[in-house]
Order: C-alpha cells, then structure tokens, then sequence
C-alpha cells in the first residue's frame, strides 16, 4: 500500500491550484482573441459564426419585384413623437454617427413629427423564392465584419448617394464614428469627403480580424464621394466634340455653364477606390447618376423648339458619355487585375463595382401617406427630368449588359423607392428619409449582391 502524508496532499493541492491558474489565464488569452465563435459572448456568437449557404438565388429584379408590407410600430409611444430620440427609437437606430443635416435626414423636425409612426412602419419584402441576407438580428454587426475584414465601399455620385451615406451611419452605429464634424465645420463645402471609420469604443473591435495594414483612425469603411455627372465637365466636353467636330470649332457654343455640378475625374475617385492599406482597402465602388443630366446643368444642348427644351439631346449624349465612362471603368479594373493584388483588396475579395438604377421624385408626394402596391407615373412637367430617369436607367443597364463589363454591374433595384412617395424627405420631393426602409434596402440588397449573388455567377 502506497504511504499516505500530509506533505504529499499538500503537494497535489498546489498541483491542482497551479493547474487552475494555468486554464484560467488560457480562458482570459481566448476571451481578448478568440479563435473560436464557442468562445464569444453569446450576444455576439452569431455574427463571427459562418454565415448561412444561399440555398436559392435572388437576383435584383427578383428582390425588386416584392411589395411593402405594414409592421408593428418598434417603439410603444409611436402615438407621442415629439423629439428626434423618439424618431430614432421607431426606426430602429441606435444613433447616427453622420451629423451633416441630421435632422433632415430623419425628418426629426416638429413640423415632420406628424408622419411617424407610418412612414417607418413598412418593409420592403421580397418573394419567398428570395432566399437574401438580412440585416435584422446581428446582420449589421455582421456587415461591419465584412466592411473590415474584407473591403470597404466607397460611395460615389450626387445627394441621393449622401441620403446612403448618411443612412449607413445610423445602420452601422455606434461601430463607427463619421467625419468631418459638420457641427463644429458647418459650412465645409459639398465636395470634402465624407467618412465612416471603425469606432475604437466598438465592442465588435476585440473580435475583429482586420487585414495586416489596416488602421482604425485611418482606413475608412465607408467613404462618400461628391460626384454628379461621373465624368468631369471638361472631359464630357471633350466627347461631345468627339462626336460633334462642328461645334468644337464654333466659339459660341458652351455646352456647359448653367446648373452647378460637383465633379471629380474617374481616375481621381479610381485611384481612391484602389489605394492599399492604410490609405483604403475598398472592396466595393456604388454609384449613381441620372438626375443632374437636364438642360438647366447642361444648356448647350437645350432647344425650346424641342419637347421637354430638348432633354432628349441630353438622353442622347448621356448615352455616349456614359458608354466612355463604363470603358474607363473596366479599362481600369483590368488594369488593376494585371498586379501583385490581382485586383483584390487585402482581405482577397475581387473588387467590383456596381450602378444603383436613378430615381425620379414623386408630385406631391407629402400628400401621400402610405405606400402604393403599383407605380403611378405622374405628368411630371417639371424643370427637372424626371419623367426620363426611366429612360436614362434603361440605357445605362443596356450599355452594363455587354460582357466585356464583367466588374460593373448595373443593379435595377428602383421600384420599392417608387412604389414610397410617403418616404422623401421634408422640403422636396426627390430626397428620401433614412429609417423609412427605402435607402436600408440598398444597403440590404448590395451588401447581399456583391457578397452572394457575384459569388454565385463567379463558380463554375
């Protein structure tokens, strides 16, 4: 029989505290850098798990093609919205990081509060044969996952795209703070960029697994771009004359010189889009044009003698500018296929870019307050041209559906914004109001798009 001591249990009582220290200093390294999913707070588990198989495609006309259902209000004193906290609490936000126009945005306003709780209490709700990611539940955490991890997205185009910019603060909030502090710099200019940027307080951050280079006070997630005719005003000229060499020798002729633009050369927001870390580590590039193409922006081309003062010439020269303009898109990104990177950003996604469809405004539309189950195309006799957005869609996705643009993608996802009257902003009838489900279905469906559906058409 084996001699029993003192001396030996205190022995193996040290062993087994020594033992236990040893497993709780190995649970606390794991709990500030988990390698598993089992190892995170069970709030946060189903973000960093792997994201569920798409079983069927849902391709945009597809997701496009269902219809605004009625929910319940999400916060119990809907009937009493008297502050922008009560707005924020029955759109679903906690916050918003952006500050430019905040108010505005939300329609947070006294004289708007009357809207609520029916203008956020509708969601857009695709087909069931729709099998889309959602951005309910952890989606959104998820979202900012993929934005760090795998590439950013940098939004270019006109204040519809600043609607998306700013409607993505309050989705992504408080995982990220936004400059520049339109609070304290009021008056900074339309064109400054506009950012997201990884919030260090994020509880989301210890989690992370960002690509070597990344920097949190650096590299931006979501980036906005000031830009509204895609091409500069100078360039645009120049394929005019291209095509027009009579007027390129007549000095009288201005093409431009009416409506203020915004612009940057594609090569400036290009290089943008495809700088490495810590500069960007971009992923995916949106935008959108349509509604500064009109003969008040562009009045070399207006004609009072012609329907519409000759809107039609300007359809016709969008036409050509915007078949250059997708050349030197795609001309870029196979030159960008052709490096070390392979055209990829740091996280190893295939950078894309994508063409969210224009939309009109809608007449009247603080008249009407739910949304519509068809379009009702008004007689919009305007100073704008909105009864062509149509048109001008219509050719940007037949130019985008020649195979040689395999990175630009052109996404018909207009209709939930047009059956929405309700939803625009106060003051106009073209801007929408973030919350009210419109502009987070871009958001949605894009996130959704380039990380499923590209992948999907991508296998053999």
């Amino acid at each position: 029989m084996p001699r029993f001591s003192l001396s030996n249990t205190r022995l193996s009582a040290w062993k087994l505290i020594a033992l236990g220290g040893f497993l709780t200093f190995l649970l606390t390294l794991y709990t500030l850098h988990p390698s598993s999913s089992s190892l995170l707070p069970s709030s946060l588990t189903d973000v960093f798990s792997r994201p569920p198989i798409q079983t069927t495609p849902c391709p945009p006309r597809l997701w496009a093609s269902g219809q605004w259902e009625p929910i319940s209000p999400r916060a119990p004193s809907s009937a009493n919205v008297s502050s922008p906290a009560d707005v924020l609490a029955l759109d679903g936000f906690q916050g918003c990081a952006s500050d430019r126009e905040y108010k505005w945005h939300l329609a947070a306003e006294e004289d708007q509060f009357d809207r609520f709780p029916d203008v956020v209490s509708y969601v857009w709700t695709p087909p069931e044969t729709c099998d889309v990611r959602s951005l309910e539940g952890r989606g959104r955490e998820q979202l900012v996952k993929e934005l760090v991890e795998d590439g950013g997205w940098l939004l270019i185009g006109d204040s519809v795209t600043e609607n998306h910019f700013f409607s993505l603060s309050c989705l992504l909030y408080p995982h990220v703070i936004a400059t520049p502090n339109y609070t304290l710099n009021p008056y900074w200019d339309r064109a400054w960029p506009q950012n997201l940027y990884l919030n260090p307080d994020s509880p989301l951050v210890p989690y992370l697994k960002p690509p070597a280079g990344f920097n949190m006070s650096i590299t931006p997630l979501v980036t906005f771009r000031r830009v509204d005719l895609m091409l500069t005003q100078e360039q645009l000229t120049d394929v005019y004359h291209s095509l027009h060499p009579e007027q390129a020798q007549n000095e009288q002729f201005q093409l431009f010189g009416g409506d203020q633009v915004w612009e940057l050369p594609p090569s400036e927001y290009l290089s943008l889009f495809t700088a490495p870390l810590p500069e960007a580590n971009y992923g995916t590039l949106i935008t959108s044009t349509a509604g500064h193409w009109t003969v008040g922006t562009i009045p070399g081309l207006k004609n009072d003698n012609l329907p519409g003062s000759g809107i039609q010439n300007v359809i016709d020269f969008f036409e050509d500018a915007m078949q250059v303009w997708a050349g030197m898109i795609q001309g870029w990104m196979d030159g960008e296929a052709k490096t070390g990177n392979g055209g990829k950003t740091a996280g190893g996604k295939m950078r894309q870019v994508v063409v969210r469809a224009y939309l009109p405004g809608h007449d009247g539309c603080h008249y009407i307050m739910h949304p519509w189950r068809t379009y009702e195309q008004e007689n919009m006799k305007l100073p704008y041209n909105w009864g062509s957005i149509g048109t001008f869609n219509g050719i940007f996705e037949n130019i985008l559906s020649a195979p040689q643009y395999k990175n630009v993608h052109y996404l018909p996802i207009d209709r939930p914004a047009l059956l929405r009257p309700d939803a625009h902003a106060g003051g106009d009838c073209l801007h929408l109001i973030s919350g009210s489900g419109v502009i987070e279905g871009w958001t949605q469906y894009i996130w959704h798009y380039v990380t499923r559906e590209l992948d999907t058409l991508a296998q053999p």
